[in-house]
């Protein structure tokens, strides 16, 4: 399981949900959806670590701050504004 806070908004330039991780340097992802985006970035941080480790570079330890499961994930978009 994914334990890097993971932050989630809405852009209105992009029109798409963005997903980052400030814990790892330029690791963010989008999705027409909160969960869309969720999921493309747990592919993302995969593909960032791995990348990390094949360049030999450090990889931060997750602080785990926020961690959203399918369990605590809102469904729409009024339960993710009050998330």
């Amino acid at each position: 399981m994914i334990q890097y806070e993971i932050i989630l908004y809405w852009s209105q330039e992009d029109e798409a949900f963005i997903a980052e991780v400030p814990e790892l340097s330029g690791c963010m992802a989008d999705g027409e959806t909160y969960l869309e985006a969720l999921k493309n970035v747990e592919v993302i941080i995969q593909e960032w670590i791995e990348t990390a480790t094949e360049l030999g570079r450090e990889i931060p330890k997750p602080k785990g701050k926020l961690v959203l499961t399918p369990a605590t994930t809102p469904k729409t978009i009024q339960e993710f504004a009050s998330f």
